[in-house]
């Protein structure tokens, strides 16, 4: 069984990660009503992402004997002023989840759950791969000056970022 410290603060990553998930799902849907279909596919794949993340933990806070609970859900904006600021807002939001992850490592150090801090490690991993995705596209968006034409092409290139292919939406 989980100390409660410990219980408390994986619940309120669960929180966090559910918001992930519903965050870029919020964006998916913007990035696709405003033509950026290949933004928009990388951006759904992500919310699932995101999703499993948060289940990876639910099993985890319950398979150790303790409740994982289900977090209220607080609604993200559902409208971005560019594809710039999608993922200016992704990469922040990437660098808040990764503090809030070594916090959590800190909290399972303090209170000696060192097989938490075993299945955090993943986590902490991850969140190294996000940041440095997010970075890199944000790198490659400010290459790009806000050109339409090489806007096209970068949706293009997101489309290549996901790794199943685009849903049908004519059923």
């Amino acid at each position: 069984m989980l100390k409660e410290k410990v219980e408390k603060a994986l619940n309120e990553q669960i929180e966090l990660e559910q918001f992930s998930s519903q965050l870029y799902l919020a964006m998916a849907s913007w990035a696709e009503k405003n033509g950026y279909n290949g933004t928009a596919n990388f951006l759904y794949e992500h919310s699932d992402e995101e999703r499993e993340h948060m289940l990876k933990l639910f099993h985890y806070v319950n398979d150790r004997g303790s409740h994982a609970i289900v977090p209220q859900s607080e609604k993200p904006e559902s409208e971005y002023k560019s594809v710039q600021k999608v993922f200016e807002e992704i990469y922040e939001h990437e660098k808040m989840i990764s503090e809030k992850i070594n916090q959590l490592v800190g909290i399972c150090y303090e209170e000696k759950d060192f097989t938490t801090v075993n299945f955090l490690q993943w986590y902490v991993a991850e969140q190294i791969e996000e940041e440095n995705l997010f970075g890199t596209i944000l790198d490659k968006l400010n290459l790009l000056g806000g050109d339409k034409a090489k806007m096209y092409m970068f949706d293009n290139e997101m489309e290549k970022l996901t790794t199943a292919p685009p849903s049908d939406t004519s059923l």
